[in-house]
């Protein structure tokens, strides 16, 4: 069994039309000859991703989901954008390659990138690596060190000035979830008042220090090196990348950060091992950063709440999509529950 992260057969109202994107790359990606393959990388839950083979050269279409989207969501344009500017200064992230705005070849916007290939971890470590306490223990701290790297770019330097709008982004942040999670909410989910208002009466002051973040820091969104399985080699995913308080970036990786001594019915939304022996706790991440950066970290409670009921809406505006309809992604359906475990925890944080 390969640890590479595969492809698969794109799924049902998901195909994409092979002539006119191949027209399309041919025409924009000097030396890209013979004929392509596409197929689709299953995972993930917002943009489609798709591997595109074309001799020996392998690269990744990114392209928006189908069905109704959050107003700023999903704009390729920005995310080619960031991905141009930002990789001369953090290697980690892709090549890209072409952006395409005519929506005449697949009926929206859609991007190119080359392919990282490597290791990409998820809920289950592979048996065929199978990483003992001191290698989690690494791999964890590894996490935290290249999203510090990341929040250490000088974001004028890249051209990404503006990116966003640092100034009041903590309270910015809390009122705009609060207000997706109320238009997206569903009769089968918690009306989640009190989290609300608990994250708008306890918010810290912000750090002075902004700095570029990816908002979706996360395992599987980093490439590890086949030949060094503790190596990054990649970061994925820059779709809600911005300019922010850079806490707030470790406030949504915290929310993925199950640990083993959590509840079961949050361990059942694990989607990446951090519940293995050795690994660093949600606590021991939050400190790290803090030696690592010199950035206060006295408010994980906060940070963490806020990690908690973000991850909780962007769960609940895909399952919304479910709900009424909108997709036949059969992945979706357990979604409304993975909210309700969500704010569970977020109650459990707010009540000590």
């Amino acid at each position: 069994m390969s640890l590479m992260d595969s492809a698969a057969e794109i799924r049902p109202g998901e195909e994409l039309d092979l002539a006119r994107v191949e027209d399309f790359l041919k025409q924009s990606i000097p030396g890209l000859t013979g004929a392509l393959t596409l197929r689709q990388f299953p995972s993930g839950y917002s943009n489609l991703t798709y591997l595109i083979a074309a001799g020996d050269r392998e690269l990744v279409l990114r392209r928006p989901p189908h069905g109704t989207k959050a107003k700023t969501a999903h704009d390729m344009m920005r995310e080619y954008r960031v991905l141009t500017a930002l990789r001369p200064h953090f290697p980690y992230c892709p090549l890209p390659l072409a952006y395409c705005a005519d929506e005449t070849v697949m009926g929206c916007p859609f991007y190119v990138m080359e392919r990282i290939k490597g290791i990409i971890l998820r809920k289950q470590m592979p048996t065929e690596l199978d990483l003992g306490p001191a290698a989690m223990r690494r791999l964890t701290e590894r996490m935290v060190e290249v999203m510090a790297e990341l929040h250490a770019v000088d974001y004028v330097k890249a051209g990404l000035a503006e990116l966003g709008k640092p100034a009041g982004y903590v309270g910015r942040q809390v009122a705009g979830w609060s207000r997706r999670y109320q238009d997206a909410r569903t009769p089968d989910v918690p009306v989640g008042e009190e989290v609300m208002a608990w994250l708008a009466g306890n918010q810290p002051p912000e750090s002075g220090s902004p700095s570029i973040i990816h908002n979706d820091f996360k395992l599987d969104n980093l490439v590890l090196d086949p030949a060094d399985h503790l190596r990054v080699v990649g970061v994925l995913d820059w779709e809600m990348a911005t300019l922010g308080e850079p806490l707030m970036d470790l406030a949504c990786t915290l929310a993925y950060w199950v640990q083993a001594d959590d509840p079961p019915e949050l361990l059942a939304l694990a989607t990446m091992p951090t519940y293995r022996p050795g690994s660093l706790t949600r606590a021991e991440a939050f400190a790290l950063y803090g030696r690592l950066t010199g950035r206060p970290t006295g408010d994980l409670d906060f940070y963490y709440c806020f990690g908690l009921f973000r991850l909780a809406v962007i769960a609940q505006q895909i399952y919304y999509r479910y709900y009424h309809g909108q997709t036949k992604d059969q992945r979706f359906e357990r979604l409304g529950r993975g909210v309700t475990a969500l704010l569970a925890q977020a109650d459990r944080v707010i009540g000590g």
